[in-house]
């Protein structure tokens, strides 16, 4: 009884499987036009709301950058000024990178998913490095 039960579950699976996949070339094609028009429509929702947000982080960064050189600038601790001047550098050339990926992207136009998660990890990133510096100027 159980083989039976296995066999027919097998039949018609494989038999789902033929008959899905007898789609025409221009089926085929129709499809795949669908699915760019589709992912397109996704993109244009998408990219101006995160754009706007990414330029508020980029902006919240500069401040942060100009408050770190304000700072800075006061008299005292000199003998790691040089290197806090170059991490603060570091932050700004950062920061200036991420935002020409932000807006390199509308030329380049590649995977969305992917640009986003990476920006997004990039950005973290910069935001752990602002905070660790941070907390160096209270040592």
């Amino acid at each position: 009884m159980k083989p039976t039960i296995y066999i027919v579950a097998l039949g018609l699976i494989v038999t789902g499987a033929l008959l899905s996949s007898c789609q025409t070339k221009e089926q085929k094609v129709e499809e795949s036009k669908q699915d760019v028009k589709d992912a397109k429509q996704e993109l244009n929702a998408q990219y101006p709301a995160f754009r706007k947000y990414a330029e508020e982080k980029i902006e919240a960064n500069n401040k942060r950058i100009a408050k770190l050189k304000e700072k800075l600038a006061k008299p005292g601790k000199a003998p790691l000024d040089d290197m806090r001047k170059q991490r603060i550098e570091d932050l700004e050339k950062r920061n200036a990178e991420l935002r020409s990926r932000l807006y390199g992207y509308e030329n380049e136009r590649s995977d969305w998913a992917a640009f986003m998660r990476q920006f997004n990890q990039d950005m973290d990133k910069l935001g752990d490095a602002f905070n660790d510096f941070g907390n160096d100027l209270k040592k």
